[in-house]
Order: structure tokens, then sequence, then C-alpha cells
């Protein structure tokens, strides 16, 4: 695994990535962390300079949690604030129901929801189909995929991977600064059946696929990752939930799920299957951690996207360094 590791001292805290990204989407957050903290960004499996192993779906993101913990035994950390973006945001959620002692805060910015990511419908996630159809490795834009694996940097396409971090990683035109940096990181990620976006399988409910048992997107799949008891941990950390209310990937209404393309006639065929109310499932899981007796503060920003953290900076680390010392 590859990290950031930038300081030997100070209040340890883990920045994890999204999804076709890499920890070099952390710089602008690691440049404005005061001194007394000691960041962490790896590079999660799959992505950036990290080894080829495999991601087994079956396990939803423990795979991804287990090389967390693993790297920080072996920096000798036993207690860390969490911060999460998107994907991320689903591995800390795992983090802390496998590890609540070592989990000092927990910062989500525009997480997968606690039900997965595709497949599932009402904020209690409940399941549109057993086999968990419109969700997993064969969801993904095939084209998108295809240019990851050829490296292309291109904007000829509205599928190239500049043109995604442009018009859906930030509220579009998203021109950031470390744009070709960016770019670069999206390119890291390793594609095929193991990795991203991960096997499928036939299904015979709309849209005619469900996912796998290998790679990233399986391993969102509502039939694998479900994290909806978060709220029985002791202890509770202090939890900040950070959004862009301008996101198209994390959102009720997504650009990225099947069952919304299909209800604005962008995928063809569509049976009715409502679209997954991500972001109501992601408040309706906090709202029951703090009935529980956590502390959880919810942070909408308009005009921004998915890459908040980014668009936002200066608002993001104060909000970040105020949960960090509740």
């Amino acid at each position: 695994m590859q990290i950031t590791d930038v300081r030997d001292k100070g209040e340890p805290v883990v920045f994890l990535h999204g999804n076709v990204s890499s920890s070099a989407f952390w710089h602008t957050t690691l440049t404005r962390l005061p001194d007394r903290y000691r960041p962490v960004a790896p590079d999660l499996r799959g992505f950036g300079g990290t080894d080829p192993l495999p991601i087994d779906a079956t396990r939803g993101l423990r795979d991804h949690v287990d090389d967390v913990a693993a790297l920080l035994r072996a920096l000798g950390i036993e207690r860390a604030h969490l911060v999460g973006w998107s994907m991320g945001g689903g591995v800390a959620m795992q983090y802390l129901r496998d590890h609540p002692a070592a989990v000092r805060s927990m910062t989500l910015i525009n997480p997968v929801s606690p039900y997965g990511y595709g497949g599932t419908h009402g904020v209690e996630g409940t399941l549109n189909s057993p086999d968990g159809a419109g969700s997993g490795g064969g969801t993904a834009n095939r084209e998108f995929v295809a240019r990851i694996a050829e490296g292309d940097r291109s904007e000829d396409s509205a599928v190239s991977p500049r043109s995604v971090l442009a018009n859906c990683y930030g509220k579009a035109p998203w021109r950031p600064e470390h744009e070709v940096a960016y770019v670069e990181a999206m390119l890291t990620t390793r594609t095929g059946d193991d990795h991203y976006p991960g096997d499928s399988v036939l299904s015979s409910a709309w849209p005619g696929v469900a996912p796998g048992k290998r790679g990233v997107l399986n391993s969102m799949s509502p039939v694998h990752f479900r994290v909806d008891d978060v709220h029985l941990v002791e202890p509770k950390p202090p939890v900040l939930w950070f959004r862009g209310e301008d996101d198209v990937i994390v959102s009720d209404t997504s650009m990225f799920d099947l069952a919304h393309l299909g209800a604005i006639g962008a995928v063809p065929d569509w049976d009715g299957t409502p679209a997954q109310p991500m972001v109501a499932q992601t408040r309706h899981v906090l709202n029951r951690y703090a009935e529980e007796g956590g502390s959880v503060r919810e942070v909408a920003v308009p005009g921004a996207g998915h890459a908040v953290h980014l668009e936002r900076p200066d608002e993001f680390i104060a909000e970040l360094l105020d949960v960090m010392t509740v």
C-alpha cells in the first residue's frame, strides 16, 4: 500500500479516497492541516501505487478496511480520526463498525450510502431484487472503463476521465488547479474483473444485470455491503457529514444510478424501479446513530458537487478541525 505520511508525530488523521481516484485527491486538504495532526493518506487497493491484489467483493469493503488496519498497526497507530470521501466514506463506516475503539472521529464527505450503491429503494435500503439487480460491476459505463485502461487524457468524449472529472466530480464545469494530477490519479485505477468495475451476472430483474463476486463496484453492492447498524457501536465517536448539494454521483437523483437514468429516459425499458435515495438513506442511518447517543453534524454546501472538500477547501478544513476537537 502506497501512502502519504508526511509527519511522524501528532494526532493521526487517516484520509480515505473515493472510487476512480487516489490519495492525490487529498493534497489540498493535507496542506491545510495544522502541525498538531499527523495525516496519513493511503492509496486504497486497486488505485494509485498499490500492489495488484484482487478485491473480494463478497466481503463488502472489508478488504480495504483490513488493509488500512494493517497499515495503522505497522505505523504504530492505535487510534485515529477517519476522513472518508465517496467510497472512502463507506470504508470509514465499515472501519468504525469493525474497530469502534480505534476511531477518534469520523468525517464523511459525500459518502456511499450505508446500504451500498444502487439496487435499493426507501430510506431503509430495501433491495429492488434479491440478487441486487441494478448494482455492481455490470452498471459501469464500458467506454469509460476502456478509456481508463487506455490511459486517455483527452476531452473528446463525455465519458473520458477528464470530462467526467470536470462534469461529475465537481459542480460542472469544474476545472481545478490540479486537474492534470487528478486525471493522472484517475488513470491509476486498475481495471478488470478483480478491480474496476468487477464482474457481473445476468438477472431476470430490470436492468438485466446483477453484481458478481469480484471487483470494486461489487464490493459496494447492497448484497455485499451494508452498515446500517453502525448505531450499535460503542464507543460512538463524533461524526461530521460534509456534502455538496449539487453532487450528481451520490444523490437522491444520481446520474450514476440506472434506476434514475431509466426514469429520465436515458436507459431503455425502465420498468418503474425507483431511484435510490442515497442522501436520505445516509441521513436515516446517521439520525439513528444520533438517537443512540452519538454526535452527528450535517453540513450541506450549496453550489458544490462530489469533491466538495476540494471545491470549498477552507470551509471543509474548518469543519474538519471542529469535529476533531469535540
